[in-house]
């Protein structure tokens, strides 16, 4: 099954960019070629380039408060168990602690290292990181594997508090919906949602031998999908067969 997530806000869509860019470090940090801790140094500076963003750290202190708020009510609730509440409420409290620790901006992260100031500024110029124009990097990536690896996971060590609490934000997110299956009629799909209630995540999972990819879109009152078959040469145009598929609203 392929899953697909749309957010239905700007603070969702921050969040699940910044994750994707966490797993692409962790997969890269872990391996051992030069080429692949070039990209993996590409994307912490990707990293700090949406983490500086000025409203990240109020919306994640925001969401952590709301998330907090909302567990601290079920005590009391005889099918809640206050072991698993304590430790759940524990966990937040981290988060929210490891934010208010987080810098402003990024900068510090590359403070006292010239070198790197210099890469991140070249890097953006096609084949701008070559041997005769940065030899110093270029050193670098003939170090040993153990040690560039080192020196990425400290480059990355004070964005850890970020990684921590996104991850805590959105897997109470994703854990919020009930899935459900549904049908996309002549491949669309249409539903109302309640006025009363405000969703931030759709997911969908369909099954990929279907050969089929959705479009979505959505806002506070109605979300649509649309299903889409690819052409020769990479053309999508609507299906016109009825499809089911998985699908979860998360609050």
């Amino acid at each position: 099954m392929i899953r697909y997530e749309y957010p239905f806000n700007e603070s969702v869509r921050t969040l699940l960019r910044l994750e994707h860019l966490f797993d692409r470090l962790g997969q890269l940090i872990a391996r051992e070629p030069p080429v692949d801790h070039h990209f993996a140094l590409l994307t912490l500076f990707e990293l700090m380039e949406v983490a500086a963003r000025s409203d990240l750290k109020p919306d994640l202190l925001r969401e952590l408060e709301r998330q907090k708020a909302q567990f601290n009510g079920y005590r009391g609730n005889p099918q809640i168990s206050e072991h698993a509440l304590d430790e759940l409420v524990a966990r937040i409290d981290e988060a929210i602690e490891g934010v208010n620790q987080l810098p402003g901006k990024t900068a510090p992260v590359l403070a006292g290292h010239e070198w790197l100031l210099t890469v991140r500024s070249r890097i953006a110029v096609p084949a701008g990181t070559c041997a005769f124009d940065l030899p110093l990097y270029h050193a670098w990536q003939h170090r040993a594997a153990s040690e560039r690896r080192s020196d990425l996971a400290a480059w990355s060590a004070p964005l850890a508090p970020l990684a921590q609490a996104l991850r805590l934000i959105l897997g109470l997110l994703r854990d919020s919906g009930v899935p459900h299956r549904v049908v996309a009629e002549q491949g669309l799909f249409q539903q109302s949602l309640p006025p009363t209630r405000s969703f931030q995540l759709l997911r969908m999972r369909i099954d990929p031998t279907l050969g089929l990819v959705p479009e979505i879109t959505g806002h506070r009152l109605m979300v649509s999908i649309r299903l889409m078959q690819q052409e020769p040469g990479g053309r999508l145009r609507p299906a016109t067969d009825s499809a089911s598929f998985e699908l979860t609203l998360c609050a």
